[in-house]
């Protein structure tokens, strides 16, 4: 799929219009998107970007998969694999959920009462003093109330926000290989890593609890720039933590 991408391009055919995962009220989410964005990586409009994504997902499942399917067998992993993509697309779409209720909420009140107040409370509220086309109207509103324009460009602004929100998909196996990893930090946890830049080994259970980490702090902070599904991530390990106490129950099957 990822070779396929970029020959139907050519075609004008953006593959992950169909295949991404999408919001459920997207004009172009469909069900089947949960089971193919894990096989999806980067995008056809940055090679670089594509590479970099894919290379480390199957550097990590190579890494850490293939000692679970050693121990577990091909059939048990895959279905392990599978359910924590699906976790994982599950938990990005239910935070995107409540993200945009209280979006929608605010929005619809400002179209109400588009007032400067109104218009800086859904800034803050959605964390949209990242982008300057947001901050350039609230400081130019601030500095001349009087301004007739301010509210419908502030409107414009808003619908335009909600529409490329709504239209973007999420890819990639990264939802899964999170589970993979909190799958072999919770069976190895005083295995010794060595991770890039850290000059000492780091045992299984302390580098997967520092991922978990650094995925919650990315999550709620939604910095700018920073494109990456982290709720994805720790639904991938959500539900692997939920596979593995299912499995757990029988010793027999869990090793």
């Amino acid at each position: 799929m990822v070779l396929l991408q970029f020959v139907l391009v050519k075609f004008n055919i953006d593959l992950s219009d169909y295949l991404a995962l999408h919001y459920w009220m997207s004009p172009h989410f469909k069900w089947w998107q949960f089971f193919t964005y894990m096989f999806m990586h980067g995008s056809p409009f940055d090679i670089g970007a594509t590479i970099t994504h894919i290379f480390f997902n199957m550097w990590g499942l190579f890494m850490f998969g293939s000692i679970l399917e050693n121990m577990w067998g091909p059939k048990r992993f895959l279905t392990f694999y599978i359910i924590c993509g699906l976790g994982a697309g599950l938990c990005h779409l239910g935070v995107l959920g409540i993200e945009f209720s209280g979006f929608h909420h605010a929005f619809s009140a400002f179209q109400e009462h588009p007032t400067l107040s109104e218009f800086s409370k859904i800034i803050t509220q959605n964390k949209l003093g990242k982008y300057p086309e947001f901050t350039n109207v609230l400081s130019f509103w601030q500095r001349t109330p009087e301004c007739s324009n301010c509210a419908e460009a502030g409107i414009k602004l808003l619908r335009e926000y909600n529409d490329i929100m709504m239209d973007v998909g999420v890819v990639g196996a990264s939802g899964s290989l999170f589970g993979v990893l909190f799958a072999f930090g919770y069976l190895f946890p005083n295995t010794e890593l060595y991770i890039m830049f850290i000059p000492v080994p780091i045992k299984a259970k302390w580098a997967v609890a520092g991922y978990a980490a650094i995925e919650l702090f990315s999550g709620v902070g939604r910095f700018q720039g920073d494109n990456v599904a982290h709720f994805a991530h720790l639904g991938g390990m959500l539900f692997g933590f939920i596979i593995l106490m299912i499995w757990k129950r029988n010793r027999n099957n869990f090793y």
